[in-house]
Parts: C-alpha cells; structure tokens; sequence
C-alpha cells in the first residue's frame, strides 16, 4: 500500500503570480531556484526544504487565527525569528506578535503578510 510521505507543492491564486514569486523569493529565500537544504543544489523549479514537522489542520469557518477573508494561511518554519523578521521591520511592514502566541514547548511565532495580504505565520521552533 502506498503512503504520502509530504506535501509535494502548494499552490495559490495571485493577480500578479511573477511579481509574488519575486517576493518570496527575495524576502523569504523561498519558491523555485532556493534550497533550505544545503546538501541539496538549487533547482529553477523546487525549493528544497529542510526535513521537520509540518502542521496539517483545517480550522473552524468562523475562526478568528487567520483573516476571515483569507482561505489559508501559510506557516513558514525559521531558524531565527528576529532575523527572519529584520526585513520586515526595516521595510515597514506589519509585523504581528503576540506574548501568548509564544510558548516554551512549542517555539516563537510571528505574522507577516505579503504583498497581496495573505497571511504568513512565522515558526521558530523551541529548541530540542
């Protein structure tokens, strides 16, 4: 019997798809011709990640973590939320946190959006 063994890609609608994929690609370090991963070369079409624990989890309709308007949020796993965020900051951007989203047993988090509004919540794990 055959097993998922990941997501494989995720893929969202945008009134100006080249312009977004330079965005990721720019502020994130994310999308097509990146790797997290470095043993793994680049590739114009893949972005290798680097292996860890990914959340699959429908959320309630009416629930209020993500913006009502939005039918996704995307959550980006960092290895330094402050620097992760330094882009943001110095660009102006909205950044969102909260002390009762940070949690010693599960890590730091943070909301960005990009510059369509879409949410993305930023994940530093705590450490092992």
């Amino acid at each position: 019997m055959g097993h998922v063994k990941g997501i494989g890609g995720l893929f969202f609608r945008s009134n100006d798809p080249v312009a977004l994929k330079s965005w990721y690609r720019e502020r994130l370090g994310i999308g097509g011709g990146c790797s997290a991963d470095e043993s793994v070369a680049p590739n114009e079409w893949v972005w290798n990640v680097a292996a860890g624990p990914l959340v699959f989890e429908p959320v309630k309709a009416d629930s209020d973590y993500f913006p009502a308007d939005r039918q996704h949020m995307i959550n980006l796993r960092v290895d330094n939320l402050d620097a992760v965020l330094a882009p943001f900051r110095a660009a102006g951007d909205e950044v969102i946190t909260k002390p009762e989203w940070d949690d010693p047993s599960l890590g730091r988090f943070a909301r960005v959006f990009d510059p369509e509004g879409n949410p993305i919540e930023l994940w530093e794990p705590a450490a092992a």
